[in-house]
C-alpha cells in the first residue's frame, strides 16, 4: 500500500447517526407516506437522493433542503471513528500517502476545518465533490486520487462504508476496506476485501 484513500462520513468521522436524524426530519415532512426512508437512502449522494425522491413536484424543495443541510452541517459534531487518529498517524510514519476522497463539498469541509484544525496535517490531499465529474459508484474520484499521487490502482487502498463508495473503490481496481459503521458487516462484505467496525481492530490488507 502506497496510498490510503478515505471516504469522510462513516470512515473518518462517525457522522452517519446525525445524518439519519436530519434526513428523518426531511423525509417525514416531504414523504410521510414512506416511513423509514431515511434508512433506505443511507450512503447515497445528495444528487442521488434528489433524483430519486425530490424530483418532479418536489424539485422546487431541493434548494430549501440544501440550505437546511448546509446549516445543519455547520453545527454537526465531527467525532473521529474509534482508532482512526492512531491508525492514520501510523500510516504517515510508515511513508504511506493519505487522502480524503469525499462527495462532500468545500462548504462542509470548512466546517470540518473549524472543528479540527489538525485535519489538514493528517492528509496529503483532500478531494471533494468539486474535483469530480462523476459521483460514486463511478470510479472517477478514486482514480483521480491515485493520479494525484502518481500511483497505480493496485498501489492504493480504499476505506469506505457506503455501498456506492465500496463499489467505486472496486470499480477503480483498488483493494477495499469496508467500515461497518453505516451498514452491517454482512451487508457490505461482498463489496470489499476486509470488513472492520473501527480502526482498533487488527486487520491486514
Amino acid at each position: 500500500m502506497k496510498a490510503a484513500l478515505f471516504d469522510l462520513d462513516g470512515v473518518v468521522f462517525d457522522t452517519e447517526p446525525q445524518y439519519t436524524v436530519f434526513w428523518g426530519q426531511q423525509c417525514r415532512e416531504f414523504h410521510p407516506e414512506h416511513p423509514g426512508l431515511e434508512h433506505e437512502i443511507k450512503g447515497q449522494t445528495l444528487v442521488q437522493i434528489y433524483d430519486a425522491w425530490f424530483a418532479g413536484p418536489l424539485v422546487q424543495q431541493q434548494a430549501l433542503i440544501t440550505e437546511r443541510l448546509n446549516r445543519y452541517e455547520q453545527q454537526m459534531d465531527y467525532i473521529y471513528v474509534d482508532g482512526f487518529v492512531q491508525y492514520i498517524t501510523q500510516l504517515r510514519q510508515s511513508g504511506v500517502k493519505t487522502a480524503v476522497v469525499t462527495s462532500s463539498n468545500q462548504q462542509k469541509m470548512q466546517a470540518v476545518f473549524l472543528r479540527h484544525p489538525e485535519f489538514h496535517g493528517m492528509f496529503d490531499a483532500i478531494l471533494t465533490s468539486e474535483d469530480f465529474e462523476r459521483s460514486k459508484p463511478d470510479p472517477d474520484c478514486y482514480l483521480k486520487a491515485a493520479g494525484r499521487f502518481g500511483f497505480t490502482p493496485e498501489e492504493c487502498v480504499v476505506f469506505e462504508d457506503s455501498f456506492n463508495g465500496l463499489k467505486s473503490g472496486r470499480a477503480a481496481g483498488m483493494r477495499v476496506v469496508g467500515l461497518a459503521t453505516t451498514n452491517t458487516a454482512d451487508a457490505i462484505r461482498p463489496y470489499c476485501d476486509v470488513v472492520i467496525s473501527n480502526y482498533n481492530e487488527p486487520f491486514n490488507i
